[in-house]
């Protein structure tokens, strides 16, 4: 039983935390099988990648290099991905779980023969049978799934895993010959927010949440949304901070009430949202029930500001409640920012 690891490389020849997430996880399942580790490289030039984690333990490093496989798009990867798949002979086939894998994995799994786990947060391996484990129903039930059927192509979710580190060391990469069929899709560029104006940061060590007291009417009666939104946003912009938000906030634009402009639904967290894995998160002017602490589960530190000291966040969902106004609050922390 062969295990491989199989990741993409940035444009700059670097390798993304998630893949050295993923690759922990490697490595750890082919020494409890004490099987090889095969690394599968996709991208413009993979050499720099693989000296780069060349001293993990990995005996074969594959690689499909080339201009048509450094964008992300089904046809190249799927293709690419098949190729590395056939030419490690790999029966475990383990990915980062980020959205370049997540789109193709399944459709490789079809052309292989085999089955797909995505979002896995854990890999048991042992001689005997090898489980993974993820969360269903918005991250409120665990299960934990074994499979016969070979290959098993596993993704693993960013941030469950610590990030391989080690020296670099050089390694030879056998080029992998991959047949394309004519692609009907051509990466033009890339429209992403202008630098520093992003909000989803999932690499970030601090989540910030903002609830739906910031629209609300204040002590003076009247409600600061510009005044909100200033605040929110240097404090982000000083800490590189992620955002995520209430489902009340994000849904106040349909209500036709006034929305801070920069929050969508992509930065809700909570039940019916995403439930994120920094290590640190301040809530500030959300009370802390238990659709939004779903939302928490994984962050290691928890502070809340809230001027209801019998909020949510009081009744043990919080390791530290700041009862103060947010507004008052978070000045004060941007003006120490300077």
């Amino acid at each position: 039983m062969n295990v491989l690891l199989l990741t993409d490389v940035n444009a700059d020849g670097s390798l993304a935390k998630a893949t050295h997430e993923a690759l922990t996880a490697a490595i750890d399942v082919a020494r409890s099988l004490a099987r090889v580790l095969t690394v599968g490289l996709i991208g413009r030039d993979v050499a720099a990648a693989a000296t780069s984690i060349g001293s993990s333990g990995a005996t074969r490093f594959l690689g499909v290099r080339g201009a048509d496989f450094d964008e992300p798009r089904y046809v190249t990867d799927a293709a690419a991905a098949h190729a590395v798949c056939l030419a490690a002979g790999a029966d475990i086939v383990i990915a980062p779980a980020t959205s370049r894998w997540l789109r193709v994995f399944a459709g490789v799994a079809q052309r292989l023969g085999g089955r797909v786990d995505t979002h896995v947060t854990r890999i048991a391996a042992s001689p005997a049978a090898v489980s993974v484990t993820r969360w269903y129903y918005r991250q409120r039930i665990e299960g934990t799934t074994s499979r016969s059927e070979r290959p098993w192509l596993i993704a693993v979710e960013p941030g469950t895993h610590e990030a391989w580190s080690g020296r670099p060391a050089p390694a030879t990469v056998e080029p992998v010959a991959v047949s394309l069929p004519e692609l009907r899709t051509q990466v033009t560029g890339v429209r992403s927010p202008a630098a520093g104006e992003e909000t989803i940061r999932p690499d970030a060590e601090l989540l910030l949440v903002a609830g739906a007291g910031w629209t609300k009417k204040q002590a003076d009666g009247q409600t600061h949304i510009a005044d909100a939104e200033s605040v929110i946003l240097r404090f982000l912009r000083s800490t590189h901070a992620s955002l995520g938000g209430s489902k009340s906030l994000v849904d106040l634009s349909g209500e036709g009430q006034a929305v801070l402009p920069f929050m969508t639904h992509l930065n809700q967290i909570g039940q019916t949202g995403a439930s994120p894995r920094h290590r640190k998160g301040l809530s500030t002017c959300c009370h802390g029930e238990e659709p939004h602490v779903v939302g928490w589960r994984f962050i290691t530190e928890r502070r809340a500001i809230n001027l209801n000291p019998n909020c949510g966040w009081a009744q043990g969902k919080a390791d530290v409640l700041y009862v103060a106004d947010a507004f008052e609050v978070m000045k004060k922390v941007n003006e120490q920012l300077i």
